[in-house]
């Protein structure tokens, strides 16, 4: 029997398809949207549009703001990566909450950009199916770290002060993640996590929110290790950031981020050993050149990413900075073949963390 068309799946059964597909290859994220964007060279006035010539503050580099301003432009870049062989797409909604937006003075549109930057991929990713039918597209609403970080004071001269609280970190993404889902996101993606502490008020704001809705959405949990020792900037080790977040059941956790797939290897090696869900990494196309750019190759990117797939330790792969559809063609079709990771047979123990893991045998 021909399957349903995709974009005429209901958001339950586009799960249900998710999870299937899960269970038999190697799911494909797309790629650097701030990368795709910049390649449009937008101007002070590209970023702004008629809604806001006059606005009182520059706005150029407010990325989130082209899903009000520039819908064409985002949904462009959807539709690059979706050609080049993307499953999961994520919204253009990195900054699209009320902490970050205050840099723009545009605080109080936080939740119209989440709401139309889910509408903008949800109807590329409808329309990339109509011509796929056998091949479902999904969206992931992005939530990304915010500006401000719960464990660390940013003032050198006052350890114990804070510029942000954890309750208005989970106000800004439950406001985020609402808008979100509103919008038809399939997924919800708390990624870039610097610091665990916002990752905690990100999963107690969408815990709360799916307790009012009676309903829950898959979540993905991405964390980004600072340095090569593979901890966090709040000083955790990825299995002590993963003791800290399995509480809310994740689809999919993994890294993104801050390094490119040479650097993080051994470090995603070691969470796939101990998470008993899926693995999810999108590294950046290797380290910044001085100039800030990124010169790691399609074809090396890819390389580095199908090792992985090789030894079994990954289930859905994309990239970071610097990743263009190109970078996501030849890595799905690196991994077209491979089959995804099996999860591991984890012990059932007591399991917590400081900034190390601390497992208690039975």
């Amino acid at each position: 029997m021909r399957p349903a068309r995709s974009e005429s799946l209901t958001g339950d059964e586009r799960i249900a398809a998710l999870e299937r597909a899960a269970a038999e290859r190697i799911l494909i994220l797309d790629g650097a949207m701030g990368t795709m964007i910049q390649g449009y060279r937008l101007d002070e006035a590209g970023y702004r549009g008629d809604r806001f010539a006059d606005f009182h503050r520059d706005v150029k580099g407010n990325n989130d703001l082209l899903n009000l301003t520039r819908p064409d432009v985002i949904s462009d870049i959807h539709g690059a990566f979706l050609a080049a062989g993307a499953d999961i797409i994520e919204t253009n909604t990195f900054n699209a909450n009320a902490i970050s937006q205050a840099d723009y003075d545009l605080s109080d549109l936080a939740a119209e950009m989440n709401l139309a930057g889910a509408r903008i991929a949800r109807a590329a990713a409808d329309a990339a199916a109509a011509e796929t039918p056998d091949k479902p597209r999904w969206v992931a609403g992005a939530l990304g770290p915010t500006n401000r970080t719960a464990s660390i004071s940013p003032d050198v001269e006052n350890p114990g002060f804070r510029n942000v609280t954890f309750d208005q970190l989970a106000a800004a993404y439950k406001e985020a993640a609402a808008a979100l889902i509103e919008g038809g996101v399939d997924l919800l993606l708390v990624e870039t996590i610097f610091d665990t502490l916002n990752a905690k008020a990100a999963i107690l704001a969408i815990e709360e929110l799916f307790d009012e809705r009676g309903a829950r959405a898959p979540v993905m949990i991405s964390g980004t290790i600072t340095d090569l020792s593979g901890r966090n900037l709040s000083g955790q080790t990825v299995e002590a950031f993963w003791n800290s977040v399995r509480h809310a059941r994740p689809f999919a956790v993994g890294l993104n981020c801050a390094f490119g797939a040479e650097q993080i290897s051994s470090h995603l090696a070691d969470l796939a050993h101990v998470a008993d869900t899926l693995i999810c990494t999108y590294p950046n196309a290797g380290l910044p050149n001085e100039m800030g750019e990124y010169d790691e190759t399609p074809d090396e990117t890819a390389a580095f990413l199908k090792t992985w797939a090789e030894t079994g330790i990954v289930n859905l792969l994309g990239g970071c900075c610097g990743t263009t559809p190109a970078h996501i063609h030849a890595i799905a079709e690196a991994v077209r073949s491979l089959p995804p990771r099996v999860l591991p047979d984890v012990p059932v123990r007591m399991r917590l963390s400081g900034l190390e893991p601390f497992n208690l045998a039975s």
